[in-house]
């Protein structure tokens, strides 16, 4: 017998004499008897039936050990209930998710799945924090053995607005001159950059990658007379038209920059829109005049077609000829932006707190966030704390667009802020606030509202998918409708029983066909443009796109791991990866794709999608042939069919795939099974000579039948994506 077994046995056996021992003594006194403890070496097992008595402080301690045993033995049962099991109801209440229903039914999320199984869901779309219609609620709770019971609702008290608003219109006896702020548009490589480094004097265009602005830049341009003018330099590039709308909705006059000898473009007429949608009035410099192609009254006649009427033809625009390259009639078109202004009466109120537009948000290493701005109201100084979007600042540092540190930003001044606790989006709106505390009140509320906004757009969805399963479970019940309800709930139950070996919350693998991308820009304008190309990306049957992260800097540690993590590629727009970076990356077997100009990073981006799409088999015809007579050959039992053919094109090589093609379509396809030449096996069949042909499965031939040999080759697929530039 196992030793553990025996010990266990007699363990047993000692409770059980025990237990006589302690009911004699509760019956009467015992004093002179001699007690004495059983040997379990010395006695059989047989003997312990019948125990010696015990010394009675031996009896006790015995008892109590074995009480203390038991005792321990049933709290280890307890621990070991890791879910406890409900009975009796279980309080439900609306728009509970799988979870939540488990943990009030004391049962795990595989039970809930499994209840679901009867139910119209589809178990595909269904997560832990997925919600549940009600009745399927009550239905889980029924099929588990249980009663339900409704949870009293909570009234949950109104927050209260706390966001922070612009200040009421300023008293016009305040209000002082203002720089006026002007923003060049216009078609890609029209001189919009070249204008303007030719007004301040600087090599703005030599360093932009390509001769493309990239991103906004904002300057103050100093006239002679001693005006300023604020101008915003926007991107020419189809992938920026949302910065170019932001740019003219903080702007008070637009300059159109077409090219003499190109005429109106794509981009034109897109300006053209952003600016009358703003309600800005146009300045139209017709550039590159100095180059003798250039048709100037051509370009004013173009632009009729689109509302934009230049003075000679009784309209209200200013036209100027000009050369940015060689610096012609620059000085015309800055004093006709300073009569515009003029007229225009441009004003602002100085004082109080401010209020202004973010151009373009940047990340720098070591001053963090970074933000380029437009002060429209009050005067920015050092320590004020501003709002933007969900996030805030306490004003560290103030710079101007040389990169000088700057005390105050007026009314109609660019300037960059530093203090920033997170980067804010490009075109944001700036508040000046009372306190850091207030700040904070304000990113809670609006951190609060964007999540409201979430949830009831995820309801929306939520929603419309199981309205959609609904009709499709009663289509199916429609087709079970001659069954009775037992019958219907077995074979529902049959068709999604194997949904249970493949839950959602289980992680899957990545597809091999999904490319991860990790996106970084030097600005948030920039990040914005890829992600609205990325949004164009129409083609997931062929190569699904997952955008793991996006953001703001230089590439990072952070970057790489979760490209490591999700299998991806990381693409940088006018940002570096230092040395430690590319080794840490060529290390881990990671891609990263760093470009300064936009279309050539999406190029790069296609021939990656191209990269991940499975080769495409193309058959290259090599010979056909016809069937002239048909007949049959008996080898051993069987009676095998035989064509007879004549080869009008190419030739039949054994080796080769064949098809059958009767009446255009493809009866069969495979290699064949024998290819004789007047009685003799040959492996090769060339044009214009007669054979007799069989194949790998007994099909009868027609005659009139063609019969193509062909051989397979892979091809790499290309995508089918145009991000439309």
């Amino acid at each position: 017998m196992n030793r553990g077994l025996l010990l266990r046995f007699e363990n047993l056996v000692q409770l059980h004499g025990v237990c006589r021992q302690l009911s004699t003594l509760s019956s009467r006194e015992v004093c002179g008897a001699q007690w004495k403890p059983v040997q379990l070496s010395a006695h059989p097992v047989g003997s312990l039936l019948y125990p010696q008595l015990w010394p009675k402080h031996r009896l006790i301690s015995a008892a109590l050990s074995q009480c203390r045993y038991l005792a321990t033995k049933e709290e280890t049962k307890k621990k070991r209930k890791k879910i406890p099991q409900t009975r009796g109801e279980v309080e439900i209440r609306q728009k509970m998710t799988v979870e939540e229903l488990a943990q009030a039914m004391g049962k795990d999320i595989d039970h809930i799945y499994e209840a679901l199984l009867y139910t119209d869901i589809n178990l595909d779309s269904v997560e832990p924090d997925s919600i549940l219609w009600e009745d399927h609620i009550k239905m889980i709770v029924q099929k588990s053995g249980m009663k339900y019971k409704s949870a009293k609702l909570k009234e949950e008290k109104e927050r209260k607005n706390t966001d922070a608003v612009k200040r009421p219109p300023a008293d016009p006896a305040v209000l002082t001159p203002r720089p006026p702020v002007v923003t060049i548009l216009g078609h890609v490589d029209h001189g919009k950059t070249t204008l303007l480094d030719s007004l301040r004097k600087t090599q703005v265009a030599s360093m932009e990658a390509g001769g493309i602005t990239q991103h906004i830049g904002a300057f103050i341009v100093h006239m002679p007379s001693g005006e300023k003018i604020t101008f915003l330099d926007t991107p020419g590039h189809a992938a920026f038209s949302a910065m170019r709308a932001r740019g003219t909705n903080v702007t008070d006059i637009v300059i159109l920059v077409v090219a003499a000898e190109d005429g109106v473009m794509e981009q034109t007429i897109e300006s053209i829109q952003h600016a009358k949608n703003a309600g800005v009035p146009l300045i139209l410099a017709i550039n590159k005049c100095d180059k003798p192609e250039a048709d100037p009254e051509r370009v004013k006649k173009e632009l009729l077609a689109h509302d934009v009427v230049c003075e000679e033809f009784g309209g209200d625009v200013q036209a100027v000829n000009i050369s940015a390259l060689k610096g012609e009639n620059l000085m015309v078109l800055a004093e006709a932006t300073v009569a515009l202004a003029e007229v225009l009466e441009l004003k602002a109120d100085a004082t109080g707190q401010v209020e202004g537009t973010i151009i373009e948000s940047r990340k720098d290493k070591g001053k963090g966030p970074l933000t380029t701005a437009i002060i429209q109201r009050g005067t920015l100084k050092k320590g004020c704390v501003l709002v933007a979007g969900k996030t805030w600042a306490k004003v560290r540092f103030l710079f101007d667009e040389n990169g000088k540190a700057v005390d105050a930003a007026s009314p109609g001044t660019p300037v960059e802020i530093m203090g920033w606790k997170e980067s804010p989006s490009a075109g944001d709106e700036i508040l000046e606030v009372e306190s850091e505390q207030r700040a904070q009140e304000v990113v809670a509320w609006r951190t609060y509202v964007e999540q409201q906004e979430k949830m009831k757009k995820d309801l929306e969805v939520i929603e419309a998918k199981q309205r959609e399963h609904r009709l499709e479970y009663e289509k199916k019940q429609q087709k079970l409708a001659h069954l009775t309800w037992r019958q219907r709930k077995a074979v529902l139950y049959k068709a999604n029983k194997h949904l249970m070996f493949s839950r959602p919350k289980e992680r899957t693998e990545m597809d091999e066909n999904t490319l991860s991308l990790i996106v970084k820009g030097d600005v948030d304008g920039s990040v914005e443009a890829i992600l609205n190309i990325l949004d164009s990306y129409d083609c997931e049957d062929e190569c699904k796109l997952d955008i793991v992260y996006f953001g703001m800097g230089d590439i990072s540690e952070n970057d790489i791991n979760l490209a490591e993590a999700f299998n991806g590629v990381i693409f940088g727009f006018s940002v570096k990866a230092n040395e430690s970076m590319k080794k840490l990356a060529d290390k881990k077997g990671i891609k990263i794709k760093l470009h300064n100009i936009i279309y050539k990073l999406v190029e790069d981006l296609k021939d990656e999608l191209n990269s991940r799409l499975p080769p495409a088999v193309v058959e290259t015809p090599i010979g056909e042939a016809s069937v002239l007579d048909t007949f049959s050959v008996t080898v051993g039992k069987n009676k095998i069919p035989v064509a007879g053919c004549r080869v009008h094109k190419g030739l039949l090589d054994r080796k080769m795939k064949f098809k059958l093609i009767r009446n255009r379509d493809v009866v069969w396809k495979g290699y064949l099974s024998s290819l004789k030449h007047h009685k003799d096996d040959v492996q090769v069949i060339k044009t214009g000579m007669d054979c007799g042909l069989s194949l790998d499965k007994n099909l009868e031939f027609s005659i009139g039948d063609e019969i193509i040999c062909y051989e397979e080759k892979e091809v790499q697929q290309t995508t089918s994506w145009d991000p439309g530039f």
